[in-house]
């Protein structure tokens, strides 16, 4: 009897023990709010934050924003400020939903990622191997003005998966392309950019994109571009799921991000900023171009850009960056591995000069050593991107912090990002 007893003791410990063991790894590395003092953060200087924005707002900088930053697991900040829609007179709140474009790359990035985990492919393989309609790369040898007619030449080598996550593949980017020849030719060809409303798939536009010249021979130098729209079909092709199942079962749900999607069900309708832009000093609604803002809740919603299509919030774009701070863990859910967290989060493209003071991982713009003793903008290694609305993040792994900025604008210019992100760095004072 007494075995017996010992034995259920024993038994009775252990269960408990794995409980509380598996309810800290959760409470651990899940965002919570807290006091900026509790992440060694001074509350005095988080409040130049509010400075800064408020004054932006006044002085007719910006219309509004949301600000969030987090250290060590910790929500320290997080404000919303000015208006939603000016117009309508309708107040930003912290769960305003933004059109967060370009940072829908790094939310792709890993998708890509964790099927190379899985051994689905090499990062050295041709896309081709995977989306034959690729062939043989080709470069742009001559062009014509006056019809946007063209020839081509042989690459040297061909477009593997690392050169569309590094922007290295010689792919372009149509409406917003450096290049007005390529501008030219991918609206001739009918490449779909960025947004629309259109019945459009990834599909149909990437196997379009695959038969156009490139810029340079793949590898040979930075060229931002679609490839990540490429890898968004790419990772429908390994899968066997649409590119909007694949995120929302794989990354949303596991991290919590129940407000980040393509497009909106209307009973989130309500909650998207309005893009606005100034008109003789006012702030209106920008007008419909090459594309139409609001294509979260109107139109054929089919299009599931890779590289530009996703709506978020501060919240869930924060615990994002905290799986990656966390090493590829969030809310008891793995990701990444460690390592290959290590691996995303490190230069890919030591060998090409771009501007001084940054570099690129597998997923992520990265600060280098010159950036960060520049001061402002975090250790090296921090990273970040932004979005072709204004949204912008930062998350610095030694530090252990995050930032995010949203506001939604065209054709503004303001420095308020820059300089958001150094008071979030002169903020910390452990």
């Amino acid at each position: 009897m007494k075995k017996i007893y010992v034995l259920a003791l024993t038994a009775i410990l252990f269960v408990s023990c794995k409980t509380k063991s598996e309810t800290e790894i959760v409470v651990k590395d899940v965002l919570a709010e807290a006091s900026p003092k509790s992440a060694g953060m001074s509350s005095e200087r988080l409040a130049r934050i509010d400075t800064l924005l408020t004054h932006a707002i006044a002085d007719n900088m910006i219309p509004g924003a949301v600000a969030l930053v987090a250290r060590k697991g910790k929500i320290v900040y997080f404000k919303s400020f000015g208006m939603a829609d000016n117009a309508e007179n309708k107040p930003l709140e912290n769960d305003a939903i933004f059109r967060i474009a370009s940072q829908t790359k790094a939310i792709t990035s890993t998708a890509v990622m964790m099927l190379w985990e899985e051994g689905k492919f090499n990062l050295n393989d041709p896309i081709s191997k995977y989306i034959p309609e690729f062939g043989k790369a080709q470069l742009l040898d001559t062009f014509n003005e006056a019809d946007s007619s063209y020839t081509t030449k042989p690459a040297e080598n061909q477009i593997t998966i690392k050169h569309l996550l590094t922007h290295t593949s010689g792919l372009g980017y149509g409406q917003i392309d450096g290049d007005a020849k390529f501008k030219k030719i991918y609206a001739k060809a009918g490449v779909t950019d960025l947004f629309t409303t259109k019945p459009v798939t990834i599909e149909e536009s990437v196997k379009i994109l695959a038969k156009l010249p490139l810029h340079h021979n793949p590898g040979e130098r930075f060229t931002y571009s679609e490839g990540l729209d490429v890898l968004g079909y790419f990772v429908e092709v390994i899968s066997g799921m649409p590119f909007d199942a694949f995120l929302k079962s794989r990354i949303f749900e596991p991290l919590g991000m129940e407000d980040t999607q393509f497009y909106l069900p209307e009973s989130k309708y309500s909650r998207l900023v309005t893009v606005q832009t100034k008109n003789d000093g006012a702030w209106e609604k920008f007008p419909v171009t090459f594309y139409d803002t609001d294509y979260p809740k109107k139109g054929a919603k089919t299009f599931f850009s890779g590289g530009a299509g996703l709506t978020s919030t501060a919240e869930d774009y924060a615990k994002f960056l905290q799986m990656y701070l966390n090493g590829g863990v969030y809310n008891g859910k793995r990701l990444l591995s460690r390592t290959t967290v290590n691996t995303i989060l490190t230069n890919q493209i030591p060998y090409i000069n771009r501007e001084i003071g940054t570099s690129h991982g597998l997923a992520f713009g990265l600060i280098d050593k010159k950036a960060a003793d520049l001061g402002g903008h975090g250790s090296e290694g921090t990273f970040q991107w932004g979005g072709y609305f204004n949204t912008t993040y930062f998350a610095d792994p030694n530090e252990e912090f995050l930032g995010i900025l949203l506001k939604q604008t065209q054709r503004i210019g303001d420095n308020t990002s820059d300089i958001f992100k150094r008071l979030v760095v002169q903020s910390i004072e452990d």
